[in-house]
This record gives structure tokens, C-alpha cells and sequence, in this order.
């Protein structure tokens, strides 16, 4: 399981401020197609000094995964908004701020 989580982890580090991705990608570019909830489950156990930007990882439809009576959900917004993400009822545009994979990435890594 360490191996996942490290391969997790590493993704979820390389997300630049001001973007977004899903659950679901990260599972994707961690090699871990549709494990999602692992990635969830690797969040949960990172250890606090690798400071990894949580906020940035989002429901597949762009909504804030805490539940809005959790104090991450008002966190996690908060830090978008910082970042100068737009988020409109608990939701973020994933067309204007998703992480895409960058021109490279789409022609030289070996799952494209």
C-alpha cells in the first residue's frame, strides 16, 4: 500500500496553485485508474509535514468533498479562493481551473 500511496502522494504534491484536479485524476496519473477512493484514503493517512495541497483535489463534477458542517469544507475553499480559484456553491469550474496535462506529459508518457 506505501507504494500506492507514495505514487499518490507525488501527484497530488505536483498540482500548481491555482488548479484543480479530481480524485479520479489523480488516480489516473498515479497509475491507479479508477481508485479514487484510495486516493482519498492516501490524503487521510499523508503525513502532516509533507504539507501536501489537499485543497486542490476535488469531486470528479468539481464540488469541495467535505461536507459543508465539516471545518475542511470552509478551509478547503477558503485556500482556492486564496489561490485565486472561483468557487460558486461549494463547486469549482474544472474547465478553467483543472490541471491538464501539460504538452509533454500528453507526448512523451508512456500511458499516452
Amino acid at each position: 500500500m506505501s507504494q500506492y500511496y507514495q505514487q499518490i502522494w507525488a501527484q497530488i504534491a505536483a498540482i500548481p496553485a491555482g488548479r484543480v484536479t479530481s480524485y479520479g485524476r489523480i488516480a489516473e496519473r498515479a497509475g491507479l485508474p479508477r481508485r479514487a477512493r484510495l486516493v482519498a484514503q492516501a490524503l487521510r493517512n499523508a503525513p502532516p509535514e509533507m504539507q501536501l495541497p489537499w485543497f486542490r483535489v476535488l469531486r470528479a463534477d468539481g464540488s469541495i468533498a467535505p461536507a459543508s458542517t465539516h471545518a475542511g469544507h470552509d478551509e478547503q475553499i477558503a485556500r482556492l479562493t486564496a489561490e485565486g480559484v472561483l468557487v460558486k456553491n461549494a463547486r469549482v469550474d474544472l474547465e478553467r481551473f483543472g490541471w491538464s496535462l501539460s504538452l509533454d506529459e500528453l507526448l512523451w508518457s508512456p500511458e499516452h
